[in-house]
């Protein structure tokens, strides 16, 4: 039986992707291979692929060697956190810049564009500094969750509000006007007419902003002292950073563990990511 067109079109792509796909899965599957070998097995000549005894009782041992449930939910919660705290604040920027003209807006979007060649690791110092001249609680806000979830917030907003900026001028003036007509203040029209047509692009940059703050280390790492606040990132460096002999089979359960939240949560809001990108380059 002869294959429909569709078919053929569909082996032809997967065919032309396999090289693609072999090298973004390549790293995910020593990391998996390597954290369900036993310690012996990891430096052997010849070396194997595949583990001899599948020890699954890594990730066990991985989850309370680690900490790694603390840090899990540290990560989640700092990410979401800094990420709400960006789109609160970049959403009514971006509005402002895309709708009302004003003496400066190319220059000041340019100013948005000049700030994200500036690596936050360039900063910690400063911010460090700030951090401990800040009163919080007792003490100040270094080894503290606002520290580290304000000081994301911080670094993201300028990218959120150049993102959304740049696709809420794709959105028709003329919806917004027509429910003006209709009786609507502008407030109201802007969370009934707007924001709707606006979902992609603020999952976009909330998918972005979300990974961003999840694969953050410097500011954390300065940041940050007690175990009971570490993030996963400065968990696992500390797995390896420091140590005489290093488990490199917990050390990728643990880092195969810490990347699959960001690859599902990616991958469930693929459709808003291609629908955002596509429509926000239209113009």
């Amino acid at each position: 039986m002869s294959l429909s067109l569709k078919t053929k079109r569909s082996l032809w792509c997967w065919l032309a992707l396999s090289p693609l796909v072999v090298v973004v899965l390549f790293p995910f599957a020593v990391m998996l291979f390597t954290a369900l070998k036993p310690a012996s097995e990891i430096f052997v000549y010849p070396a194997r692929w595949l583990p001899v005894h599948w020890q699954w009782s890594n990730f066990v041992d991985m989850w309370k060697a680690a900490n790694f449930g603390v840090a899990l939910r540290n990560s989640t919660v700092i990410s979401l956190l800094s990420t709400l705290l960006a789109l609160a604040v970049s959403l009514p920027s971006a509005y402002a810049l895309a709708r009302f003209p004003f003496r400066g807006r190319g220059l000041y979007r340019q100013f948005l564009l000049v700030t994200q060649m500036l690596s936050p690791i360039l900063l910690v110092v400063g911010l460090f500094r700030l951090a401990a001249m800040i009163p919080y609680g007792d003490g100040n806000l270094v080894d503290s969750k606002i520290g580290v979830i304000v000081s994301y917030a911080a670094f993201n907003i300028a990218f959120a509000v150049w993102m959304l900026s740049s696709y809420f001028q794709t959105v028709p003036r003329d919806l917004e006007e027509a429910a003006w007509l209709e009786g609507c203040g502008r407030t109201r029209a802007v969370f009934k007419v707007f924001l709707p047509l606006a979902v992609p692009a603020i999952v976009v940059t909330a998918i972005f902003t979300f990974i961003n703050a999840w694969n953050e280390f410097a500011v954390v790492y300065t940041l940050i002292r007690s175990p009971e606040n570490k993030t996963l990132t400065v968990q696992v460096t500390d797995m390896v950073a420091g140590k005489y002999v290093v488990e490199w089979h917990l050390v990728m359960a643990a880092t195969l563990c810490a990347t699959l939240p960001v690859s599902v949560v990616f991958a469930w809001l693929q459709r808003y990511l291609v629908k955002g990108l596509a429509l926000g380059g239209v113009k």
